[in-house]
């Protein structure tokens, strides 16, 4: 893999694919006022992901990662640089074009489910996809393809207090994926269960990965990110290592 260019050039070597990539950075920098003094979040970073990739985001609290997966996510601007998304500048959007860009382009996966309680788990699939406007029709079809595909066809009308919270995770990740998305960001997708859960929770997102979802998961957990392909480690805002996964 890219494993020593420090993500400048995400688009050389195995990353190349001949077509536009699906993420591309450039030069991104976030930086907050603490008082008077100025705390760089992100310091300069750029690199490219592939359609189909799974990456991981690893680095210490404070590194930078979360502050990078809202602005992919546009959950956040940046102070400076640019977020390109099927190669469209979303960086660049309005603010009343943000909500339709993160529905159509983005899929989020949260650590603790953030789930609707009062709707059963094909109900939370189905609300996703109401504000794109698909028939009721295909949004029930489509809710119950997904609950089936992550192995919840015989838990659709359980509420998220008759599930576990691996199903619950399952049942976010199938919600994440009802529109169809460019890129699945995960944060933390594994920080709320137990060891077995964890591994069925990776061994479904590299499932995603393989029939071509690109996926991005931050996380504290290198057993996770050493089930990816790609692991960038960020350190004080910055890139410190771009390399392969297992």
């Amino acid at each position: 893999m890219n494993n020593s260019n420090n993500g400048k050039n995400g688009t050389n070597g195995d990353h190349a694919t001949g077509s536009e990539p699906v993420l591309r950075i450039r030069d991104l920098r976030k930086t907050y006022m603490q008082g008077k003094i100025p705390v760089h979040a992100l310091d300069g970073v750029s690199f490219d992901v592939k359609k189909g990739e799974l990456l991981s985001i690893v680095g210490p609290s404070g590194s930078g990662k979360s502050t990078l997966l809202s602005m992919i996510g546009l959950l956040d601007r940046p102070t400076d640089g640019s977020v390109f998304i099927d190669g469209v500048e979303i960086t660049k959007a309005k603010e009343s074009e943000a909500p339709r860009i993160r529905r159509e382009k983005i899929g989020f996966v949260f650590q603790h489910f953030n789930l609707l309680s009062t709707l059963t788990a094909m109900e939370n699939v189905d609300i996703a996809m109401r504000f794109r406007g698909t028939s009721k029709n295909r949004r029930k079809e489509r809710a119950f393809e997904l609950l089936t595909m992550v192995g919840l066809g015989d838990r659709v009308k359980h509420k998220p207090s008759e599930l576990s919270g691996g199903q619950q995770q399952r049942v976010a990740i199938a919600r994440a994926l009802s529109n169809e998305p460019a890129i699945l960001l995960a944060d933390e997708p594994t920080g709320a269960v137990d060891t077995k859960t964890r591994e069925v929770i990776v061994e479904l997102l590299k499932g995603l990965s393989e029939k071509g979802q690109t996926i991005i998961i931050v996380t504290h957990d290198m057993e996770v990110a050493r089930e990816t392909e790609r692991i960038i480690t960020m350190r004080d805002g910055k890139i410190a290592t771009d390399t392969g996964g297992r």
